[in-house]
């Protein structure tokens, strides 16, 4: 099966400290005070029996750090099955929208990550809109991180799912892929806002496999708008990756969320 990761972080400095301690705990197999190489990254995901992955930049200074569209840029180049996609801080940019086509113009990369919790901003505030806007013309996805964190400094009102409802209303041709699907308090939110817009989908990244019929009974009649990412290195790769095809659903179910819908997102053949 052709999989594909969409939630994958590299760093071109090391993390914060508290962010280090977490991932030691997670995934102790990495040295996260060395810089991260493509090729590390493209072991772990052979090992996995992952095709693609996606790969973000990260302009969250008060809580993890920063990681620059042109480092992730350059680091997705070294191969095709590595997927770059943008950061851009509202409130940190001088001009978002000009940054966001600098990003996809410029440095080829193929959608944008917002953090409203790590960024401090509500989604649908009407300041954001023209990234929105632009986003739609640029043809891309916009991937929302949504739900609880632990890291230091993080706000956690940003982070409820049921803001994108304005998003999704005002912004039909816009795709919306709500990261970690409302983790911690908001899962029904979450299911919600993806069953009733065609254009919004849930992404599981930072869930435990074993958990999400616990967490999403209907997985099987969501599994159309459901999207695999791994929070990598934040997890240990083929471990979650065997758990997910282990769940009692249907095989159609299990290829939709590992490979089908992140295929017709992303334009993969």
């Amino acid at each position: 099966m052709l999989i594909i990761d969409f939630h994958m972080h590299v760093y071109e400095e090391p993390w914060k400290d508290w962010v280090i301690r977490f991932l030691e705990k997670v995934n102790p197999a990495i040295d996260y005070t060395k810089p991260v190489k493509p090729e590390h990254l493209l072991g772990d995901m052979d090992r996995a029996g992952v095709k693609y992955g996606v790969v973000f930049a990260e302009s969250t200074p008060q809580v993890t750090g920063i990681v620059s569209n042109e480092f992730v840029s350059n680091f997705c180049s070294k191969s095709d099955r590595l997927i770059p996609f943008a950061s851009v801080n509202p409130n940190i940019s001088p001009d978002p929208v000009r940054d966001l086509e600098y990003c996809i113009k410029e440095l080829g990369m193929r959608g944008l990550k917002l953090l409203p919790s790590y960024m401090y901003f509500y989604p649908n505030e009407k300041r954001i809109y023209p990234l929105y806007e632009k986003a739609v013309e640029l043809k891309i996805p916009i991937i929302f991180h949504t739900g609880t964190s632990v890291f230091k400094n993080v706000r956690q009102k940003f982070a409820d799912p049921i803001y994108l409802d304005d998003v999704a209303v005002d912004f039909p041709e816009l795709t919306i892929i709500m990261a970690h699907a409302g983790r911690g308090l908001w899962y029904n939110s979450a299911a919600m806002l993806a069953r009733i817009h065609e254009n919004v989908y849930l992404e599981i990244s930072g869930l435990p496999a074993k958990k999400l019929l616990d967490y999403f009974p209907n997985l099987e009649s969501l599994a159309e708008k459901v999207i695999f990412g791994s929070d990598w290195p934040g997890c240990r790769l083929e471990r979650l990756i065997e758990d997910i095809k282990s769940l009692p659903i249907s095989e159609n179910a299990i290829e939709r969320i590992l490979r089908i819908n992140a295929a017709k997102i992303l334009d993969i053949k």
